[in-house]
């Protein structure tokens, strides 16, 4: 079996905390020459971003890539929206997802799988304060029960 080379860029750990994770889709992302570079660099933030369709297309807004330091004339706006490559038969089912169960478009993280940029986005609800205050809780009780049992040890 072939190993799979994935070499993670970025992660957005607040959307665990903010969002109900429902499903995960994985799905190829439109990029130039000189923002693969800077994403190889590194220099990603996937903080306030989402996903849309639009005109039954999806859509990747407000993610943000460092402008690459050589290059120059070639480098594009940091904010640009930028096209996500999926099935035409996995945009609809996830349009109508989101239209109908009120769920949002979110990227999880963006990655390097076999050389080609991939972005890993999820259908998610979003967390009322309860909500958050709760998992935290329930995260806590959960730590405080592996301490114990280690002291028993």
């Amino acid at each position: 079996m072939v190993e799979k080379s994935v070499k993670v860029v970025t992660e957005n750990r607040k959307a665990r905390h903010d969002y109900f994770i429902e499903e995960t889709y994985e799905a190829g992302i439109a990029l130039t020459g000189t923002e693969v570079k800077s994403l190889r660099a590194g220099k990603a933030n996937l903080k306030d971003s989402y996903a849309q369709v639009q005109n039954g297309e999806m859509f990747l807004f407000n993610m943000h890539i460092s402008s690459y330091e050589q290059g120059n004339r070639f480098n594009v706006d940091p904010v640009r929206p930028r096209k996500l490559l999926l099935h035409k038969k996995e945009i609809n089912s996830l349009f109508g997802k989101v239209m109908q169960q009120g769920l949002t478009l979110i990227p999880l993280k963006v990655y390097f799988l076999r050389g080609r940029a991939k972005v890993e986005i999820a259908l998610a609800k979003g967390k009322k304060i309860y909500d958050k205050r709760a998992a935290l809780a329930e995260k806590d009780a959960r730590r405080e029960m592996e301490r114990a049992a280690r002291g028993k040890e």
